[in-house]
């Protein structure tokens, strides 16, 4: 936060709300979403005023994870009128990106009724945390947080490991008994060599659901213990529904984080 106020503060300041607005002024404005959609990003917004002046005072009317309709007034904050537009646009800013990720994962999470829908780490570079938070507050999943959260096996990994079976059997080896193994395959021919090494996860990846469905069979009838199922690739509001109906557990969607609108909210004096 502090390196997005100093983005926008440049190096002298805020040159208009000092000009014009008197240094004793106060003042209260109103949040106001624009459209329909779900709320994320408060802490954001809190944190941008306190560190402008902390005398600033936010009322969230309407939480994190909160449902709104256009219109809806979701939040006030009072105090020193230079600081309350100083710390606007960079309030505003989090907050449109968030909702804008919650909301749209509140729609995914709808359409797969039951599967889970999780984020991905194509994520915006430095927001990866509030981009999750923002996930979970639209009714989804963060997934892994980061490299270090768990071993995640695809394609390049296997090249570069000698193929599927000593990859397998390096992993097995070397690997904590604590940390969890997930493996990409493409195809069903793929899966029906890893299964054998009882992965944890296995992420099924650009499958439609005729062959997602095949897989979950040959998962139900040949693994000894059933691995998660997470599907991703494909993945759109137009086709989640078919793809969660198929028996996988997870839904993984990059969209929610790198491909959400920006969830219209404006800040107002009346």
């Amino acid at each position: 936060m502090r390196a997005a106020l100093r983005e926008d503060l440049g190096q002298s300041g805020d040159l208009s709300a000092n000009l014009l607005v008197p240094e004793a002024a106060t003042a209260t404005l109103s949040f106001r979403a624009r459209e329909a959609g779900t709320m994320s990003g408060w802490q954001a917004a809190r944190l941008a005023y306190a560190l402008v002046d902390p005398a600033c005072e936010l009322d969230v009317l309407h939480g994190d994870g909160t449902r709104v309709e256009a219109g809806t007034v979701v939040a006030r904050v009072s105090g020193p009128a230079r600081a309350l537009l100083t710390a606007e646009r960079t309030a505003l800013n989090f907050l449109g990106r968030l909702s804008g990720v919650a909301s749209l994962t509140a729609r995914y999470v709808a359409a797969a009724k039951g599967a889970r829908i999780a984020a991905t780490r194509k994520t915006t570079p430095g927001l990866r945390a509030l981009e999750k938070h923002a996930v979970q507050h639209g009714g989804g999943y963060p997934h892994r947080e980061s490299l270090s959260a768990a071993i995640m096996i695809k394609d390049n990994h296997i090249a570069l490991g000698g193929g599927m079976a000593k990859t397998m059997a390096t992993l097995r080896a070397r690997t904590d008994h604590m940390t969890r193994i997930s493996v990409e395959v493409d195809s069903l021919s793929q899966l029906r060599t890893l299964l054998p090494f009882a992965p944890d996860v296995v992420l099924l990846d650009n499958m439609g659901p005729d062959t997602l469905r095949e897989a979950v069979a040959m998962v139900e009838m040949s693994a000894d213990r059933r691995p998660v199922l997470e599907a991703s690739g494909g993945v759109n509001l137009d086709t989640v529904a078919a793809i969660a109906a198929t028996g996988i557990d997870v839904v993984s969607v990059g969209a929610l984080t790198h491909s959400a609108p920006n969830f219209d909210i404006g800040l107002d004096a009346s």
